[in-house]
């Protein structure tokens, strides 16, 4: 290493002790080999060099040691570099605000379907021939919806407090023939990281959307009416074991030959049970699956493989639709993606106060399951 030339300006001035020269009296065969570099300035440390520059200006002398430069080599946290672009103003507010106004639409029309007793060919025969109609599917739209947001509200809450950026509910429409509706999701625009966040944000909408669903049961089991098999005909919605015991609190035991016939609002709460007992399945990226990663870890796997052979045997003795249920669930991956949170492999972590939210949700689970959801009759 050479000096910089501020260092060969002072060397001009005084001789350098660094000078090698042959002693006065020896011979030519013990003179010192000659520097390779030509230069007649012998190597110098990094020490005598740093002192020799900040001699000749100290204030432009940065030292940066290695270690920190090896420091700063390593990004310590990647996934924070390639942040995603904040949504649009469309993306963020309208399109969840018309696929919201869509399905107001949506299931009003299959509201007041269900209630018409106006002769008509199908569902867009009563449309265009009585869309004064609508508003009779208010108390059906209103209790659905209401049931739907509440319970994506819970998850949306839940991930603004774990500060998981997530998109408003984004309704789906459907065809009027049944609801109206295929649910509603929310869509989150980070991984969630954290075991406790997971939980948090995964049994939230279960929860509280269970809530709705209570109150709107016994609102509308008081409105509905204990029929005569012989005047009840149409689809048959099977019973949770919910279900069955408000229905014995308020009508108390229903002969065998009759039936229980269901109001609208009571109609939309059974739905709201139904949504319940499917999002609670430990299957994947469904709710039931988050909860089931946060408590069990990596044995959630197991437990999504034991699941979908009892729901296949569901779909051979009892309602088909399970089949296709398991085909969802196949198709977005039946064991839950893992999270960086290592708490999840050690089984440890979420606290006993969550431990108890989770066995109640699967108490939630048991009391909103229907084996035959529906059937014809």
């Amino acid at each position: 290493m050479t000096p910089s030339s501020n260092s060969d300006d002072q060397q001009s001035h005084s001789p350098s002790p660094h000078v090698h020269t042959p002693p006065p009296h020896s011979s030519p065969e013990e003179a010192p080999d000659p520097i390779p570099s030509g230069s007649l300035i012998a190597p110098t440390t990094k020490e005598e060099i740093i002192h020799n520059r900040m001699l000749h200006n100290p204030h432009r002398i940065t030292w940066i040691s290695k270690p920190r430069q090896e420091e700063e080599a390593i990004p310590r946290y990647p996934m924070y570099h390639n942040a995603s672009p904040p949504p649009s103003t469309f993306s963020a507010w309208g399109l969840p605000i018309l696929l919201f106004g869509l399905t107001v639409f949506t299931t009003l029309w299959a509201g007041a379907y269900q209630v018409n007793t106006k002769p008509v060919t199908g569902a867009w025969d009563f449309l265009i021939n009585h869309p004064y109609s609508l508003l009779n599917g208010l108390p059906f739209a209103a209790t659905l919806l209401g049931i739907l947001v509440t319970h994506e509200m819970g998850h949306y809450v839940l991930s603004r407090i774990h500060r998981v950026p997530a998109s408003l509910p984004l309704f789906i429409p459907g065809p009027p023939q049944f609801i109206g509706t295929f649910g509603a999701v929310i869509r989150l625009r980070s991984p969630i990281m954290k075991r406790k966040a997971l939980f948090d944000i995964g049994v939230a909408g279960p929860i509280a959307g269970f809530v709705a669903a209570v109150l709107a049961t016994i609102i509308g089991l008081s409105l509905s009416d204990v029929v005569s098999k012989e005047h009840a005909f149409g689809l048959q919605l099977g019973e949770p074991l919910l279900l069955q015991g408000f229905a014995w609190l308020i009508f108390g035991p229903i002969p065998l030959t009759h039936d229980l016939v269901l109001h609208p609002i009571a109609f939309a709460a059974w739905f709201g049970f139904f949504v319940t007992a499917i999002n609670l399945l430990p299957l994947g990226q469904l709710d039931g699956g988050h909860v089931a990663y946060a408590v069990l870890g990596r044995r959630q796997r197991q437990l999504a493989y034991v699941t979908v052979p009892i729901l296949i045997y569901l779909g051979i003795t009892g309602w088909p639709g399970w089949f296709v249920w398991v085909g969802m669930a196949s198709m977005m991956g039946l064991a839950h993606p893992p999270i960086s949170d290592l708490e999840v492999e050690l089984g440890q972590g979420l606290g006993q106060g969550r431990r108890w939210v989770a066995w109640g949700a699967l108490l939630i689970f048991i009391i909103t399951f229907a084996p035959v959801p529906f059937s014809i009759g």
